[in-house]
């Protein structure tokens, strides 16, 4: 299933993309890029500028940092208001389940990790944007969630995931008067192809793997339509959500998992 691009949908929009070197971050750029967004595509790993010159487009710029902190989160703004003169949009996509096992099975170390990745980028973010949405008189964001708030073998995740549910619907609430929208897509499983920086750099157990078979089995069961999703079957709804088409719509959390609300 290919996506349909609304030519000009980002015509004169300043977009900032977390987690954009790979997976649904970096199809959510270059859609944004090919309806006529200029677009800071933001990630740790090495190859972003890489892949960003692959676009071959002059509305999209790099910037490689750690977002797991406040400075590398308040840098990347800094970055893309330089590099663009301001922010419209920001997408915040880091995240990601590190380690599938039993609750019982985490070391504390790895619960900190956990909540590190799939929690504090967006925090973090959400705050270093704030004051040049209030420079602009206006914008959005959209939070890239789970409907694993509700699943096994990822208790820290879907915690971390829980979180972003709940700073979306107050953050909303806190800055609506600013003409400011703050909106979620919890997306379920979803086909991307192989990840060239693995979630867990450790490796997998063969224990791990099979709770990893576990986890696959339980998300495609949840799902009414018993499958994963496709990238432009996530990019769809968290590109609408950042457009001026859903512009009466702030503090939701869409589900996009086949009928598995989370």
């Amino acid at each position: 299933m290919s996506a349909p691009v609304f030519q000009g949908r980002f015509a004169d929009k300043v977009l900032v993309v977390t987690g954009a070197a790979q997976g649904i971050g970096f199809a959510v750029a270059s859609r944004a890029i090919a309806e006529g967004g200029r677009v800071l595509l933001v990630d740790r790993a090495d190859f972003l500028p890489e892949v960003v010159r692959g676009l071959e487009s002059d509305r999209a710029s790099a910037f490689v940092g750690d977002l797991e902190t406040y400075e590398g989160a308040e840098a990347a703004m800094q970055h893309a208001a330089q590099c663009f003169g301001g922010i419209d949009i920001l997408i915040n996509n880091v995240g990601g389940a590190i380690r599938m096992r039993p609750y019982g099975a985490f070391q504390p170390g790895q619960i900190d990790a956990e909540i590190r990745r799939s929690l504090m980028p967006t925090l973090y973010c959400c705050h270093a944007v704030l004051p040049h949405l209030f420079a602009r008189g206006a914008g959005t964001i959209v939070n890239v969630s789970s409907n694993a708030t509700r699943g096994i073998h990822r208790v820290p995740y879907s915690a971390a995931k829980g979180g972003i549910n709940a700073l979306t619907q107050s953050l909303a609430m806190e800055v609506a008067e600013r003409n400011i929208r703050v909106v979620a897509t919890a997306p379920g499983g979803t086909e991307a192809p192989p990840r060239r920086i693995p979630r867990n750099a450790e490796g997998d157990t063969t224990e791990e793997q099979g709770w990893m078979r576990d986890v696959v089995s339980q998300v495609k069961q949840s799902s009414f339509m018993k499958r994963y999703g496709t990238l432009p079957e996530q990019v769809a709804p968290i590109l609408f959500l950042a457009s001026d088409e859903a512009s009466y719509i702030t503090g939701s959390v869409l589900p996009v998992a086949g009928g598995d609300l989370g």
